[in-house]
């Protein structure tokens, strides 16, 4: 029987060209074949590629204070777990560790990966969140070299089928605008609803 829960990793993050003030969190399963746009604010952006970069900053931002408060009163985060995808949100919970004693935090998970990362803790998500909300890069072999032309409107993917909106995730995946991808595969995943 296969495990529910996926080990990921942060590939990077970007600024998300849809949404203003936002930026993409971009997370790889294991195998690195499939590909999970989380959209994140700007504080939590930061922290995150603080930690990514491996820099320190001068004074300690809020992922840093709450990781010296566990630390001085002995808790220790065992993993992250992304669990659920509902209307574009991600749900995560934090396994916190003290003397033994176990428990589940409910956490953003934009915050959840910031303090996993400053910990080295693992990163897991449900594998069927994994299934709704990731794509596939390898898709991209399989498109034509000119996939140039401009993202459609949101507007405009109501009206279309679901091959079409595959494809149009594809070209979004190509030139990289992942928070498209991520928005035509919630439309996918409604109709499936």
């Amino acid at each position: 029987m296969r495990s529910n829960k996926v080990q990921v990793k942060v590939l990077g993050i970007t600024y998300s060209h849809l949404q203003q003030g936002a930026y993409v969190l971009l997370l790889a399963d294991e195998g690195d074949t499939r590909r999970v746009p989380v959209v994140v604010g700007t504080a939590e952006a930061q922290s995150i590629a603080l930690s990514v970069e491996k820099l320190d900053p001068p004074r300690p931002m809020t992922h840093d204070l709450l990781l010296s408060i566990t630390n001085r009163y002995g808790v220790h985060l065992e993993e992250v777990f992304i669990y659920r995808f509902d209307k574009g949100v991600f749900y995560s919970t934090l396994t916190l560790n003290r003397d033994g004693e176990v428990e589940l935090v409910d956490s953003r998970t934009s915050d959840a990966v910031a303090l996993a990362l400053r910990t080295q803790a693992p990163i897991y998500m449900a594998r069927d969140v994994l299934n709704v909300a990731g794509f596939e890069p390898a898709l991209l072999e399989r498109q034509d070299e000119s996939v140039t032309s401009a993202p459609a409107q949101s507007d405009d993917y109501e009206a279309m089928s679901d091959s079409e909106l595959k494809h149009r995730i594809e070209r979004a995946v190509a030139i990289e605008a992942y928070e498209e991808a991520a928005a035509i595969q919630e439309i996918l995943q409604k109709r499936k609803i």
